[in-house]
């Protein structure tokens, strides 16, 4: 981790490795701004007055090593992010290189960035992530403790399979009754606006049944009314036209067309067989006339055929209208009729179509509310059945947990501290059963138990959630471990046992703590020191992995404030020397 701008480190770069990690150094030196560096690494709230004097923005950036088969890394996938390949772990797994940058400005100036694998995201994507990743453990940020949700995980944590098991059984149960909920009240709820929209279907179904158009009935209809409606003029016309085709004269002085083209062929008749030219005029003279003769006998058809019928002009004129009426009417469902005076005929019978297949579907809505709640009040049982196990269970664990907890604590300079967890049965179900779960403090005799958070100072908080990580270690490990003034107000044996049981943690997990205990910072397996330079602040330099000689000294300085103190050093050797053969032992 590389961090720039942040309190009163300039330029630092720290290198954790696996297991457990101290960071140890003077007071102010900068020991918290790593804390506060990895907080915003993963998610935590930016404030501009954390950025260092004279710098426009503080940056933190993380270079992270993560099982390929994690979680982890497909939730970074899916968030866009790149990831290189890393070398494999200690168990010969595959591994991914992830890496995360995280800028705050200080003020005046625009706002906290985040990237992830070089994809910018919100900063609520490192907080996501870093619940597969990371616990911090500090004075402001005892998450798991002051969430009564985290505290009922934490039990179910502890609990195991069997608690698991039946919550993920009871979780289906759940996921199932919700649905079936949501679909009842919607069905319920717009009961009344679906009976109206049934209903208007019906009232518009009837009145096309009643009406029933059919296809190209308007147009038939309309030219019918033109045709009535014209009926003396159309008379007229046919009259004039059939008395100029064929006026049934016999006179040859007619001047019908018919009596013309007669006379014309009886002129070539005489002689027509003395010449072939002649023949075929004649012919067509034939033609003509018989052509004449034929149309003038279906004008005459056509003229017998016409008269005024005011009758049917009026059925025709009332059926167009009911059949426009409808088609208003209708056009009110339709909001993509191709004509713009409103649909046709054809687009209201097929809407009518459409319309009985969703009567049809509204009206079994009564049988399917039925069909729900008996399915509903099922499921209502089976839940409530499957609850009970599971809070059956988590009591069973609440008892040992709560044992567990308090010997640890014990060994944390807090002998006479106690540890209740509390079960309140909620009336309503929830995705976790039906159990508010509390963790409740006595910290001294004749104290009452409160909930935690408030049972608690700063450092008991710490010391109470390190015992709880230590009955967690082995069972489901959290990857990364940061605790920040976790020894506070502790010293001497205590503190060696806190020190045991942060090397007993750093065998499942890797464990980063900020601390002042010498007896802590003797069990690391890698100690960090950070260090001021003659300004008071911290350069690019200030951060150094201790070894060897140097852990003696650091340790040394640590114990009497005099790093070059033999005696101090010989009891700094004794301390890490011990604490390196303890750490050997199984």
């Amino acid at each position: 981790m590389r961090i720039r701008g942040l309190g009163v480190i300039e330029d630092a770069v720290l290198s954790f490795a696996p297991g457990f990690n101290a960071v140890t150094g003077e007071t102010g030196a900068g020991k918290t701004m790593v804390v506060t560096g990895l907080g915003l690494l993963f998610g935590d709230r930016a404030e501009s007055g954390r950025v260092r004097p004279g710098a426009g923005r503080a940056v933190v950036e993380g270079r992270l090593e993560l099982p390929e088969s994690g979680r982890a890394v497909k939730r970074a996938e899916e968030y866009g992010a790149s990831l290189d390949p890393a070398d494999p772990g200690a168990d010969g797994d595959p591994r991914r290189e992830l890496l995360i940058n995280r800028s705050v400005a200080a003020a005046g100036s625009s706002g906290s960035r985040a990237f992830l694998g070089g994809q910018p995201v919100p900063v609520s994507v490192l907080a996501d992530l870093a619940e597969d990743l990371v616990e911090m453990h500090g004075q402001a940020s005892q998450q798991l403790l002051r969430q009564p949700s985290r505290q009922r995980d934490a039990l179910d944590r502890y609990a195991g399979e069997p608690v698991l098991a039946a919550l993920a059984e009871y979780r289906t149960a759940y996921n199932a009754y919700k649905s079936v909920c949501a679909e009842l009240e919607e069905l319920s709820t717009k009961a009344a606006e679906r009976f109206r929209e049934a209903d208007s279907l019906r009232y518009a179904l009837a009145e096309i049944e009643k009406a029933d158009p059919q296809p190209g009935e308007r147009e038939e209809l309309a030219a019918e009314i033109e045709r009535l409606g014209s009926a003396e003029e159309l008379r007229m016309a046919a009259a004039r036209a059939h008395e100029a085709l064929s006026a049934q004269e016999t006179s040859e002085s007619a001047l019908d067309a018919a009596t013309l083209v007669n006379h014309a062929r009886r002129s070539l008749d005489t002689a027509k067989d003395k010449d072939p030219a002649l023949a075929a005029l004649a012919g067509r003279l034939d033609d003509v006339y018989w052509q004449l003769t034929e149309l003038a006998t279906d004008v005459a058809g056509y003229l017998a055929g016409i008269e005024a019928d005011p009758a049917r002009l009026e059925y025709a004129h009332e059926r167009v209208a009911d059949i426009d009426a409808l088609c208003r009417h209708v056009g009110r469902y339709l909001t993509d009729s191709a004509d713009p005076g409103g649909p046709s005929v054809a687009e209201v019978l097929a809407w009518g179509e459409q319309a009985a297949l969703r009567l049809a579907e509204l009206e079994g809505d009564d049988g399917r509310i039925a069909e729900l709640t008996e399915s509903r009040d099922a499921l209502h049982e089976q839940l409530g059945g499957l609850a009970d196990r599971v809070s059956e269970l988590r009591g069973r664990a609440a008892g040992s947990f709560a044992e567990a907890v308090g010997t640890e604590l014990a060994a944390l300079a807090m002998p006479h501290a106690r540890i209740e967890v509390r079960l309140k049965r909620r009336e309503e179900f929830g995705s976790s059963g039906r159990d508010d779960v509390e963790l409740l403090l006595a910290p001294h005799p004749g104290a009452p138990f409160l909930p935690i958070a408030k049972g608690a100072s700063g450092g008991e908080l710490s010391r109470v959630m390190l015992a709880i990580e230590v009955v967690f270690a082995g069972a489901d490990p959290v990857p990364t471990l940061v605790f920040d003034e976790i020894d506070q107000g502790v010293g001497g044996s205590a503190a060696i046992e806190i020190g045991r049981r942060l090397a007993r943690l750093a065998r499942s997990s890797q464990v980063i703590v900020v601390t002042h205990l010498p007896q802590v910072a003797a069990f690391a397996d890698r100690q960090l020191v950070v260090v001021k330079d003659s300004d008071g602040g911290v350069t690019s330099s200030g951060v150094t992995v201790v070894a060897d000689a140097d852990r003696y000294t650091e340790i040394a300085r640590m114990l009497s404030g005099r790093a070059e103190s033999d005696s101090a050093k010989d009891h700094a050797r004794e301390l890490v020397d011990a604490a390196i053969a303890e750490r050997k032992l199984p």
